[in-house]
């Protein structure tokens, strides 16, 4: 948002840092040599130097704003305020007719403004955090040395993102196991010297086909309207680790493309992650989320689902299991699949039909047509 300048001058210092979350009322720059920019706003400093220290600006707590109600109140032409006031006014969706005039005669200038949003910010209650009020943390620094390190925007928005699903979303968490004995052996046979296939687009395909057999995955819940929103496409979203924290870029269509194709996308995606240059268009329009942390390590896990998604597939480290089949022990390489769902869309056996499928689906990738 563009801040207007009651001064023109040159910039001194810079008083915020990039990514910053600037709070109203709070200084910005400094500006030396400030002449005043039209003869107006020099009339307002005038008449404010004048004004008596007593009569600084102290809106009182009783004053209302309809702005504050999410309907601005129309801004009235008989209010004492230059142009530049009227417009800062309205850029903050400030009723000027709400706020006192510390100039002669109650003219109103744009520290007024600000103060008065200042005003409303700080006397608007606080909301406490999802799951409970804000604990105090205990004085780490009694049994040793501490340090502190600001939170990246990446960490602050999936914090505040998976807080807000983790108590929004009633999560019931479905496991299950899939032999992978002969997909293993088709992903080699496919894969060439250049070209190393995961099992990551088996799964993807698999997935976005169990999207179609059972369309309450893909789906969002609307409590505001009491609705379900049905989706008619099928847009994956794959967990990527990156230095900067966990990003989920989407693929958008994958039930049109082919293993390769999906192969061929991960890929790229994955590396734009890393390179830090994914844009939020791609984080974007998710229907399934799959978490693949299989080569990393660990037997199970319970993934978050990525609101207002549904339902998320967690996929850990395949191993070598003795499966008993046809009256004895056989050597079959098996995977470990962990399936989180929102209880109030999608009901227990629901959920363990659609792992399910998934793995008998898995289980026969010889019945996937690997072109499209």
């Amino acid at each position: 948002m563009e801040v207007p300048s009651a001064t023109e001058g040159v910039v001194k210092e810079i008083l915020i840092k990039t990514g910053a979350v600037v709070k109203i009322g709070q200084p910005i720059f400094k500006i030396e040599g400030g002449a005043p920019v039209t003869a107006s706003s020099h009339s307002e400093r005038s008449e404010e130097s004048k004004a008596p220290k007593d009569s600084s600006l102290r809106p009182a707590a009783s004053v209302q704003n309809d702005s504050s109600k999410g309907v601005p109140s129309p801004i009235r032409k008989d209010i004492p305020a230059a142009p530049s006031v009227r417009l800062l006014a309205r850029e903050l969706g400030i009723d000027l007719a709400q706020v006192p005039g510390s100039g002669k005669g109650g003219r109103i200038s744009n520290d007024d403004v600000k103060a008065y949003c200042k005003m409303l910010n700080t006397s608007r209650p606080t909301v406490p955090p999802p799951g409970g009020g804000m604990v105090a943390l205990p004085n780490f620094a009694k049994w040793g040395n501490v340090r502190r390190e600001a939170m990246s925007n990446v960490r602050k928005k999936t914090a505040e993102h998976l807080s807000n699903a983790w108590t929004s979303i009633p999560h019931v968490t479905q496991f299950d196991k899939v032999d992978i004995t002969e997909l293993e052996k088709l992903r080699k046979s496919i894969s060439g010297t250049n070209k190393k296939i995961s099992v990551t687009p088996f799964i993807i395909k698999v997935v976005a086909a169990a999207l179609k057999k059972f369309p309450q995955f893909n789906s969002s819940i609307d409590m505001s309207t009491q609705e379900i929103i049905f989706k008619d496409y099928i847009n994956i979203g794959v967990a990527v680790d990156t230095d900067r924290g966990l990003l989920v870029p989407v693929l958008k269509n994958v039930d049109k493309m082919s293993i390769m194709q999906i192969s061929d996308e991960l890929t790229a995606m994955a590396e734009r992650a890393r390179l830090r240059k994914t844009t939020i268009e791609e984080m974007q329009g998710g229907c399934f989320t799959i978490s693949n942390l299989g080569g990393i390590g660990g037997s199970n896990f319970t993934p978050i689902v990525n609101w207002p998604e549904v339902a998320i597939l967690g996929v850990s480290r395949g191993a070598i299991e003795a499966v008993y089949t046809d009256g004895q022990f056989m050597p079959r390489l098996m995977l470990p699949l962990s399936l989180s769902y929102d209880h109030r869309m999608v009901d227990g056996a629901d959920g363990a039909r659609f792992i399910r499928w998934v793995c008998e689906a898995i289980q026969q990738p010889f019945l996937l047509d690997l072109n499209k």
